[in-house]
């Protein structure tokens, strides 16, 4: 196995990353994903997007870095935090 790459201070988990973007994620997806301190897992218990208040899905989007998130809708959280 090669040495992990560092990818500075904005990656916080070097080896999630390298290892999403080997699956084929992109550089933001992983990124965000490595950054964010529980990652979901297939077959939780989450609730869906739409049961959750604005706030909860603000805070969400905040967690895995979303831009933009606080001139968001509701909506426009759901949709941001589904396709980033």
């Amino acid at each position: 196995m090669a040495p992990q790459k560092n990818h500075g201070p904005s990656i916080k988990n070097d080896e999630r990353y390298e290892a999403l973007r080997d699956e084929g994620y992109s550089k933001q997806k992983a990124a965000r994903i490595a950054n964010t301190k529980n990652p979901g897992e297939k077959g939780g218990k989450a609730s869906t997007y739409e049961d959750r208040t604005k706030q909860e899905l603000y805070d969400k989007a905040k967690e895995v870095g979303i831009d933009g998130r606080s001139k968001m809708n509701k909506n426009e959280l759901i949709n941001a935090l589904r396709n980033n």
